[in-house]
C-alpha cells in the first residue's frame, strides 16, 4: 500500500527540458514525498501547445493548472528557467492570498532583476548548438536526426527568448522562504552572482553552493534532495524510506 502524500515537490525544468528531467530524483525520496514534475507547454506531451509570451503568462497558466496540487504541503523547485518561473509563481500566489509553498527553491538561475550575461536566444543555430554541446545539455545522438534536431533547437530557443526577456525593473521580494542553490562549476549562473537573489527575499533566505555545473540538479540528485530535506522546517520531511 502506497504511503499517503505528506509533501509534494512541484518541480519546474530548465530551458528545453520536460518533466522527465527530474526522473533521477525518485530513488532518493522517502515514502510520503511525492515528486510532481511539471510538463510546460511546447515540449514533451504538450509539444503542440503554444508557448506563453512571457514568464508572467506562464505563471498565470501554471497557477490555474496546478490548483489541485496545492491541497497538500508543497515546495516549488525550479531549475534555471524553472527557477525564474518558480519565483513568479510564488509572487502570484502571495498576491492572491495563497495557498503558499512551504518554500521556493531556485537552482542555477540568475536573479530576475539582473539582465542575462549573454542573450542565448540571439545566437545563430550553429552557435546555439555549440553552446549546448559545451554545456553537455543536448544528447549527441540527436546529431543523427538533423530534422528533429532543428525542432529541438527551435523549442530551446523559444525558452531562452522567454528567459532573456524576463528582467524585472527592480527586485520583487517574496515573503515565502526563498532558498537558492548553485553549482560551484556553473558558468551560466555563476555561484558568485547568486547572492543577488537575497534582494528577492522578504523573509527567510539561504544560499548554498553544491558540486557540479549548471546541470547539477540532474547530475547530483542525491545532493539536491538532501539539501531540500535540510532546508525545510523540522518534521516536514518524512524520515522513513520505502
Amino acid at each position: 500500500m502506497a504511503s499517503p502524500t505528506r509533501l509534494r515537490l512541484i518541480c519546474l525544468p530548465q530551458a528545453g527540458a520536460g518533466a522527465g528531467a527530474f526522473g533521477s530524483w525518485r530513488a532518493h525520496l522517502p515514502a510520503g514525498v511525492e515528486l510532481a514534475p511539471v510538463e510546460l507547454p511546447g515540449r514533451g506531451t504538450r509539444s503542440e501547445e503554444r508557448l506563453p509570451d512571457s514568464l508572467e503568462e506562464t505563471a498565470e497558466q501554471l497557477v490555474a493548472a496546478l490548483a489541485g496540487e496545492f491541497e497538500v504541503p508543497f515546495v516549488l523547485f525550479g531549475h534555471s528557467l524553472g527557477g525564474l518561473i518558480a519565483h513568479q509563481v510564488t509572487l502570484l500566489l502571495e498576491r492572491r492570498g495563497g495557498p503558499l509553498p512551504l518554500a521556493t527553491v531556485v537552482a542555477a538561475a540568475r536573479a530576475p532583476h539582473l539582465p542575462p550575461a549573454e542573450k542565448l536566444s540571439e545566437l545563430r543555430d550553429v552557435e546555439l548548438l555549440r553552446w549546448l554541446v559545451g554545456q553537455d545539455a543536448i544528447p549527441r545522438e540527436l546529431f543523427a536526426y538533423p530534422d528533429f534536431l532543428r525542432t529541438v533547437l527551435a523549442g530551446i530557443r523559444k525558452d531562452f527568448t522567454l528567459a532573456d526577456a524576463h528582467v524585472l525593473p527592480a527586485p520583487d521580494p517574496v515573503r515565502t522562504p526563498l532558498h537558492v542553490l548553485g553549482g560551484v562549476k556553473d558558468t551560466v549562473a555563476p555561484a558568485e552572482h547568486l547572492h543577488h537573489w537575497s534582494a528577492c527575499a522578504a523573509g527567510e533566505y539561504s544560499l548554498a553552493v553544491l558540486e557540479g555545473g549548471h546541470d547539477f540538479p540532474r547530475t547530483a540528485p542525491d545532493a539536491v534532495v538532501a539539501s531540500l530535506r535540510d532546508l525545510l522546517p523540522q518534521g516536514t520531511w518524512p524520515d522513513h524510506h520505502p
